[in-house]
């Protein structure tokens, strides 16, 4: 969610003092991500070390008198599309303009790019005004997850690097943007956990659970059919403990998706709306039944 607080783009005074906006480093990043979980965000807990790697140059944190301030990503992934997420004003330093000036000197790296972001409700409005359109609302479902009777199918099974270039290829339909890199590390990343779902050897969906500062998320979860989506899920979840809550983020109208989420014992608890600068990229929503993230997209 790249809005929280008081810091719209549009609704703020001019900044009071210096506030110098750079580039951040991956170190500067694990400050922000802390700042994300006390809005309760509820953010991966190793999501810096992915996320950070694939635009090193679109993370940018705003510091006072040398200490941070604000924050906020602008994440070119190619020469047409970019995500904005991460915009974030300290509490302590909000009403002061900060939001603004920070917006206005990270937003330029997305050049001429179809930017898309996820914002609160309460802020639509004010992205409307930046030059954002509203696409679909994403519905956050969180509760511990009921045990099927049976064991998963065994099409679901644990990715292996032989996979990579398949896995890539069908991510690339399910998101707007050829994202390799990413993916690499998604799949691999310390306590993240990621199955494929093989019919007749070819790939016909995936997905990763990761712990997040409360429970675990998954995302994301792209499948051809929601019997595939059904195994993935609770292959997923099937070694967690039973009191482990489960987070699943789920674009608008996916009814399949919902009809997952419910059946698996999850509840709605929160939603964002996607928007985008420009035209609504191509991907097989078809696939979507759980985004990746509601920071990188």
């Amino acid at each position: 969610m790249p809005h929280t607080g008081d810091n719209a783009p549009d609704q703020q005074p001019a900044p009071a003092g210096g506030l110098a906006v750079t580039t951040a480093s991956s170190a500067d990043w694990h400050q922000v991500a802390q700042w994300a979980a006390d809005e309760e965000w509820n953010p991966g807990r190793g999501d810096t070390a992915c996320f950070h790697p694939t635009d090193p140059a679109g993370f940018f944190i705003g510091r006072r008198r040398g200490r941070a301030v604000s924050a906020l990503s602008v994440v070119n992934y190619s020469d047409a599309y970019a995500f904005l997420g991460y915009y974030l004003v300290h509490p302590a330093h909000r009403r002061q303009g900060l939001g603004l000036a920070t917006w206005r000197a990270a937003f330029p790296h997305a050049g001429a790019r179809t930017v898309g972001l996820d914002a609160v409700p309460a802020q639509q409005s004010t992205y409307k005004r930046a030059g954002f359109t509203p696409a679909h609302d994403t519905i956050r479902y969180t509760g511990r997850p009921a045990r099927p009777g049976t064991p998963p199918p065994p099409d679901a099974v644990p990715v292996t690097g032989s996979h990579l270039d398949a896995l890539a290829a069908y991510d690339r339909h399910c998101f707007p943007a050829d994202r390799r890199a990413f993916v690499a590390r998604w799949l691999t990343a310390p306590g993240h956990t990621a199955r494929v779902y093989l019919r007749d050897g070819a790939i016909a969906g995936y997905g990763v659970i990761r712990p997040a500062r409360t429970g675990h998320r998954i995302g994301p979860l792209f499948a051809d059919t929601p019997e595939a989506a059904e195994a993935l899920f609770d292959s997923l979840t099937s070694s967690l403990d039973p009191a482990d809550e489960v987070s699943l983020d789920i674009p608008e109208p996916r009814r399949a998706a919902h009809t997952l989420a419910t059946a698996r014992g999850l509840t709605p608890r929160s939603h964002t709306v996607r928007m985008y600068t420009g035209p609504v990229p191509a991907t097989e929503q078809r696939r979507t039944f759980g985004v990746t993230s509601l920071e990188l997209g």
